[in-house]
């Protein structure tokens, strides 16, 4: 069934609705614009020579196709290791996300712990402090404990996201309790409610956080570079800026090549799961 939108077919005949709805179509049609051509802008670049990236003025599309850029582009760095730990570092996040912020929210939106509220009002209020001022101490626990240059310096961090938390809070406390009442009644535990019915019903948020948390293992390029100290455990994202930005002896359309061969895995992403991302949307208000 097609949805029908605020304006009907007879409200866009007016000349008044024809001008702001045109306008309206403008703006959204630069928006797109915008948005699409540095992916084209890259994607041209990687097939063009390094000689006519350089040329005055410009052009938008290649003159010549150098295909054989993607294989020179491919080899130049080793992209499955540093794919590998990128994804390695995104499934732990999301597994300790699941797992320490489902328990502490589902600890206080359905077991009532003491103190409870108390406790989700400290936690909100960490969302008031910046990062940039917890991040030189993150990185000195981290050196204490040993876990530099180790996967646990993600890891340990994700499992204090006062953001996600709340998220995953919000989410519980919409869930009908008389479902854990009657697994109650049934001899379920506490541990069982949540693994039995918590996480199931709760499927939706963990894929909008999965999303979340995808995005910023492949974008964040500061911290992996700061915490690890080997080539073997960097970051796609990291890796890229240290082998591919500021590579002085690497031709442009090499580097161009690289960078849009980066850009394709999160725009599929996006395709295969731009539901959960807007849901992600409603479910960004977080409610006291």
């Amino acid at each position: 069934m097609k949805e029908r939108g605020i304006l009907s077919t007879s409200d866009l005949r007016k000349p008044l609705n024809q001008v702001v709805y045109g306008f309206m179509v403008l703006c959204i049609a630069a928006m797109a614009f915008t948005m699409l051509y540095p992916i084209g802008m890259t994607m041209f670049n990687g097939l063009k020579s390094n000689q006519e990236i350089n040329t005055f003025p410009p052009r938008f599309f290649p003159s010549e196709w150098h295909w054989d850029n993607f294989p020179k582009g491919w080899d130049y760095i080793d992209l499955p290791m540093f794919l590998k730990n990128t994804l390695f570092i995104f499934g732990g996040n999301l597994l300790v996300t699941i797992l320490v912020l489902g328990l502490a929210a589902f600890s206080i939106s359905r077991i009532k712990v003491p103190y409870h509220r108390a406790i989700y009002f400290f936690i909100l209020m960490t969302l008031f402090i910046p990062a940039s001022s917890y991040m030189i101490p993150n990185f000195v626990n981290l050196k204490e404990l040993g876990l530099l240059n180790s996967y646990w310096a993600f890891w340990l961090p994700a499992g204090a996201n006062a953001y996600f938390f709340l998220l995953i809070k919000n989410f519980f406390d919409g869930i009908h309790p008389e479902i854990f009442e009657a697994a109650r009644i049934d001899g379920a535990s506490e541990i069982s409610s949540f693994l039995r019915i918590a996480i199931p019903l709760s499927v939706p948020i963990f894929a909008t956080l999965a999303i979340f948390i995808f995005s910023t293992a492949w974008n964040d390029w500061f911290w992996p570079s700061l915490v690890m100290q080997t080539q073997d455990k960097y970051t796609l994202a990291t890796a890229i800026y240290k082998y591919v930005i500021n590579a002085r002896n690497l031709d442009s359309s090499i580097k161009f090549t690289i960078l849009f061969m980066v850009m394709v895995p999160p725009i599929f992403v996006f395709l295969l799961f731009q539901n959960f991302i807007m849901r992600s949307v409603s479910l960004s208000a977080v409610k006291g």
